[in-house]
């Protein structure tokens, strides 16, 4: 079961918001947590209350729905940093002239998995994995041709 939250219309670059989401990504939520409490970043709080979110949001399926949800066992499956709607702005510039610049917005969606149970923990998935490169590994890869071309140095 997928629990998910999501933050839409944060006054803050995508690209500033991946980095946080980064660090939390297949984590537990409690580990999610505690890494989001001690980042120096300004939109950790803001991941951290979407976090909080998707924590409640799986409660309160899980007793809408009669499931029987391990708080524990939930993982973040998916955090994602979008780009929302860019507001152009204009700064002044030397001799009455304006440059023009963007600020962006961002959306960001978190999803929450529970591990064990249905399978979500992706040790299926890291075997095969292992399985393909293994399979990979027994075909050789073509040789590269030598230079034949290449100009000898002498030595004088």
């Amino acid at each position: 079961m997928e629990f998910r939250a999501e933050l839409r219309y944060l006054r803050v670059s995508p690209q500033k918001a991946r980095l946080v989401l980064e660090l939390i990504k297949g984590r537990r939520v409690e580990e999610a947590r505690n890494t989001l409490a001690f980042t120096k970043k300004r939109v950790a709080a803001h991941v951290g209350k979407l976090l909080q979110s998707a924590l409640d949001n799986a409660n309160f399926l899980s007793a809408e729905k009669n499931l029987d949800v391990e708080i524990d066992d939930l993982y973040v499956k998916s955090a994602i940093a979008n780009e929302g709607p860019r507001m152009k702005r204009i700064r002044p510039a030397p001799q009455g002239r304006a440059y023009r610049y963007q600020r962006r917005i961002s959306h960001i969606e978190l999803i929450l998995a529970e591990r064990g149970k249905s399978g979500d923990s992706g040790s299926r998935q890291v075997g095969s994995a292992r399985s393909a490169v293994a399979a990979k590994g027994k075909r050789h890869a073509p040789a590269k041709k030598a230079a034949a071309g290449k100009k000898k140095v002498a030595a004088k």
